[in-house]
């Protein structure tokens, strides 16, 4: 009796132990990599990367001249559609708490805010880089099938430095998604915010700069576009790379900041 009476509290303190435990940060961005693909139209979003990386590749053996069947080409190709894509399964990954109205669960199981937010980016950033890999892989296959197809020899013109541009390029472009998506916190709009962000403030920079010569210098310093296109060249001078820099705090840190203040103190209904 005295024995199972010592055991019991004994147990209560262990169990109680174990619960008081908190969620490993692996789990959590193993469980937000999963909610990307748990939807239908979650899937069909990712699917879509590799879909077309493989399209792509298919287009620039087809129509391509020969004497331009290089890996620089194929990864040209694939990138373009990448950068629209990955910057939507940002954007999702953020408002589906608030669109699908998962956030109460989520929020209520981990109530530490920072938690699921830097889960979401390690999720996000992991997409990225996978992705970046898969559509290299698909670019060195076509380069490949599409060099002996026509004839001529394989050219490998991607340096491991100008890929890892190219990374850093699409990340960035992530990383303005997932802005968007804790500032707005609504996917139609973010998706819509993106849009205007990646397409069209670049074109009305572009008419002011080719318009009034004062501002063909600013340019750089204030279109954060205008400066993410130099990783795509390979190479980065000091100046550009400063440009990157400032344009960065201008539409991403502060954004950001922002943002993470309102998803803090917002209510999740």
């Amino acid at each position: 009796m005295s024995t199972a009476t010592l055991e019991a509290p004994a147990q209560s303190a262990a169990r109680q132990a174990a619960q008081a435990q908190p969620i490993p940060t692996t789990r959590l961005v193993s469980v937000e990599l999963q909610k990307m693909f748990d939807t239908r139209s979650g899937f069909w979003l990712m699917m879509s990367i590799a879909i077309a990386a493989v399209l792509a590749t298919t287009a620039t053996i087809l129509f391509a001249p020969d004497d331009e069947l290089t890996q620089e080409a194929f990864a040209a190709a694939i990138g373009f559609p990448m950068a629209v894509i990955l910057p939507m399964v940002a954007i999702l990954s953020v408002t589906s708490e608030w669109t699908q109205r998962s956030g109460l669960t989520t929020f209520t199981l981990v109530p530490n805010r920072a938690r699921v937010i830097g889960s979401k980016v390690l999720a996000t950033l992991t997409v990225a880089v996978g992705s970046m890999v898969l559509a290299l892989v698909v670019g060195a296959l076509g380069n490949v099938l599409g060099s002996a197809i026509a004839g001529v020899d394989t050219t490998w013109d991607v340096s491991l430095q100008e890929f890892l541009l190219i990374i850093l390029a699409n990340v960035l472009g992530m990383l303005i998604g997932f802005m968007l998506g804790l500032v707005i916190r609504n996917s139609p709009g973010a998706i819509v915010g993106y849009f205007v962000i990646s397409f069209v403030l670049p074109g009305l920079f572009m008419a002011l700069a080719n318009f009034q010569d004062w501002f063909e210098d600013v340019w750089p310093w204030i279109d954060f576009n205008y400066a993410q296109g130099a990783l795509f060249n390979g190479h980065l001078t000091g100046e550009e790379w400063a440009n990157l820099g400032v344009t960065g705090i201008i539409w991403l840190v502060i954004p950001t900041a922002i943002g993470l203040r309102m998803v803090m103190r917002s209510e999740v209904k």
